[in-house]
């Protein structure tokens, strides 16, 4: 029976080091954070390669915006209003990529993939 506990100890034991170290994986950050505030989206264009991944961060006072995406990516990137939190979008084909917030049309952003 101890041996028995021992290897159900040793295998969550185990389990529990694989789960934190895939958490801490760099590769899960964000290339890239865009600021949604002051009625704008900072910075309003940025470069990236394929397959990394960009957040934007709504704090705009309590305003509800948007990212909705252009051209090829109309109904693809698209986020709800948000008033405050982050909403992420991986970019896995090359090119160049326009968005906007509905509410606020004035309101662009171009996001380069390398």
């Amino acid at each position: 029976m101890k041996k028995l506990l021992a290897l159900v100890v040793g295998l969550l034991a185990a389990v529990s080091l694989t789960a934190c170290g895939g958490a801490s994986d760099a590769s899960s950050e964000p290339a890239v954070v865009i600021e949604v505030k002051d009625m704008a989206y900072s910075p309003a264009q940025v470069t990236i390669e394929k397959g990394q991944t960009v957040q934007w961060h709504f704090d705009d006072g309590g305003l509800p915006h948007d990212v909705v995406g252009e051209g090829a990516l109309e109904g693809t990137l698209k986020s709800e209003l948000l008033t405050e939190g982050t909403f992420e979008y991986t970019f896995d084909e090359a090119g160049t990529f326009d968005y906007h917030c509905t509410p606020h049309p004035m309101m662009v952003g171009t996001i380069v993939v390398e």
